[in-house]
């Protein structure tokens, strides 16, 4: 049984099934992976009836998960599903994959892990999903409005209807259902969610020492900032030579994460992005002091980790799992990572809102991924039975053991699953008040703009000011505007 590699190698993937197991090990020089899936399987394309727990996962490093069950027997079918190369994801939808096929004979799953700007660029602007290369793919929420206006994405309102999903979209929280709608078509559906929020290390909030410094330092209490200004006087409290950082912020410009971190601090300070008419408006007193305190607090290593200009999200987190960081705003994800078995920081990380500008509300950003079927898949019926299949309630909770963050309301509100990861008990308040991103075609253009705002913030001493009405003087020029 072959294991197709990214790089046209393969490999020997040996299967000894027994009545209710399969023991899967791959060969090479040496043993590197064995796993067991406990299953009594029904072998049929009609809907699950019955859903074995795996134990382990297969994870071939810098490998697409290609497995072959049945080959030789009948006809492969292959879904090919592009995603980011990101370990969790890889490691959830490769057990997704494995236990479809057991249910599925014939059927292969090609998973293709990506860098996120080419999964972008594969998917959509080169035609991946359209012309049918890939039969699924991974989108940020972002991408979803361009995907819909190339053409690029099968509208699923006509699926749902003929061959539902259970409870969609009642049982999902609003914050996941509004973005992926777009008038009566249906995008995707969502599959890893944020939000945003504050990640702190409790322990470090909770320590006697700390709290007495911090009340003789600051005249208040050691406790989640609540302001932009307390985060700062905070962050350079707890800032040490041992290597600890107050904050780290996902600076590198990637398209993504400046952008949100722009909007929070836009919004945190009561105001917008765009204007009455859609049009973007950077050129505020609130969009002034928001580029002011980004580009101040990153500059300042007393405060911020002085690696945070070349972080993504992803990097920036690790880092606060790796004990190098007190507190961020970043995604729930985190939080939810930090209490899996074996981590050191488990039942040492909590969560709180995201601060504000003194007198204005707490918000938080909600942007997820979400799985979206190519119009020109050849294979649409079986696309989407494993939308159907991974949308399931008990896949949907089985899955945040690898880190993912559950999408239903029935796996945030999981008593067992709040009792490991307590942060679950907290993701469906701040869901509720998250916002979106402005909506529309180029969302792309506008985020590389924002990108070259904060590099230029990050590079030079340039006023923000000058800066941001440079900004608005290209999307001006660019006819940038959003529904």
């Amino acid at each position: 049984m072959p294991v197709r590699t990214n790089y046209g190698q393969s490999t020997n993937l040996a299967v000894q099934p027994s009545r209710n197991r399969a023991r899967i090990f791959v060969r090479r020089k040496k043993p590197v992976f064995v796993q067991q899936l406990q299953a009594n399987l029904p072998y049929s394309l009609s809907p699950v009836s019955r859903i074995p727990v795996a134990r382990g996962i297969l994870r071939l490093p810098d490998e697409t998960v290609d497995i072959h069950p049945y080959e030789g027997e009948r006809r492969m079918i292959t879904l090919r599903i592009a995603l980011r190369n990101y370990k969790d994801f890889e490691d959830a939808l490769a057990e997704e994959a494995i236990l479809f096929e057991e249910i599925h004979p014939g059927v292969r799953i090609e998973l293709v892990p990506v860098g996120i700007h080419e999964l972008y660029r594969l998917a959509l602007t080169e035609g991946g999903l359209r012309q049918g290369s890939f039969d699924i793919a991974l989108l940020v929420t972002d991408w979803l409005a361009e995907g819909l206006a190339m053409d690029a994405l099968e509208d699923l309102q006509p699926w749902q209807n003929r061959i539902p999903i259970s409870d969609w979209p009642s049982g999902w929280a609003h914050s996941l259902t509004r973005p992926l709608i777009f008038g009566h078509r249906l995008s995707s559906l969502p599959w890893h969610d944020g939000p945003e929020c504050l990640v702190y290390r409790s322990d470090l909030f909770t320590d006697p020492v700390r709290q007495a410094a911090h009340r003789v330092e600051l005249g208040r209490e050691l406790a989640p900032p609540v302001t932009w200004h307390e985060l700062e006087e905070t962050a350079r409290f707890l800032t040490d030579r041992a290597g600890l950082n107050g904050t780290v912020f996902a600076a590198f410009p990637d398209g993504h994460n400046t952008l949100y971190d722009f909007a929070l601090q836009v919004w945190s300070r009561g105001s917008e992005l765009l204007n009455s008419s859609g049009v973007p408006e950077i050129c505020t007193p609130q969009a002034f002091a928001a580029l002011d305190f980004y580009r101040r607090i990153i500059a300042d290593p007393t405060v911020c980790h002085p690696a945070s200009p070349q972080l993504d999200s992803t990097q920036s987190g690790d880092r606060f799992l790796a004990g190098e960081v007190a507190m961020m705003v970043n995604w729930f994800g985190f939080a939810a990572r930090a209490d899996r078995e074996g981590s050191p920081l488990a039942g040492k990380v909590a969560i709180a809102p995201i601060p504000s500008e003194e007198g204005y509300p707490h918000i938080s950003l909600s942007v997820f991924w979400a799985l979206a079927m190519g119009s020109g898949s050849a294979n649409k019926d079986l696309a989407w039975e494993f939308l159907r299949f991974v949308a399931r309630p008990e896949r949907d909770l089985a899955m945040t053991r690898h880190g993912t963050v559950g999408v239903r309301l029935s796996t945030w509100r999981d008593a067992d699953l709040q009792v490991r990861i307590p942060a679950y008990s907290q993701i469906e308040s701040i869901s509720l008040g998250a916002r979106q991103l402005p909506v529309g075609p180029q969302m792309a253009g506008f985020a590389a703009i924002i990108d070259s705002v904060v590099t230029r913030a990050l590079t030079t001493r340039d006023v923000s000011a000058v800066i941001l009405e440079a900004a608005q003087r290209e999307i001006d020029q660019r006819g940038i505007k959003f529904s």
